[in-house]
């Protein structure tokens, strides 16, 4: 099942990077901006709650197809790059264990626990 799942994120993150290809942007963007949702793990310099609200916020992929839809609706390129960059990166943090985080712990996900937490029995 967990292979199952990490195929179906690989195939979100393709179609994230098609979508980017129908967009007027060099491919370098999609390059540079795709780390640039780690920023919310920023919010862990205040409080443990503060950054799983803000890592959350930027890896949600529903918040990046909203954000995605806006740009057709309004016909707003920035909006689709956003959506493109956010739903894509998302994507690729699932594929490597990293989840929507819970506000006790930044290895404490949705997908179970990460890094040295995933290790302990």
């Amino acid at each position: 099942m967990k292979m199952l799942l990490k195929l179906e994120e690989f195939a979100q993150l393709g179609l994230s990077t098609y979508l980017f290809s129908l967009l007027d942007f060099a491919w370098w963007w999609y390059l540079v901006l795709f780390l640039v949702p780690d920023l919310g793990m920023l919010g862990y310099l205040i409080s443990n709650r503060i950054g799983a609200w803000s890592y959350n916020l930027f890896h949600h992929k529903a918040i990046a197809i909203c954000i995605y839809l806006l740009g057709v609706f309004l016909s707003n390129e920035q909006c689709l790059l956003a959506g493109c960059i956010l739903f894509g990166h998302a994507a690729f943090d699932r594929i490597l264990g990293y989840g929507l985080k819970y506000s006790d712990s930044f290895n404490h996900t949705h997908l179970g626990n990460v890094g040295n937490s995933a290790k302990t029995p």
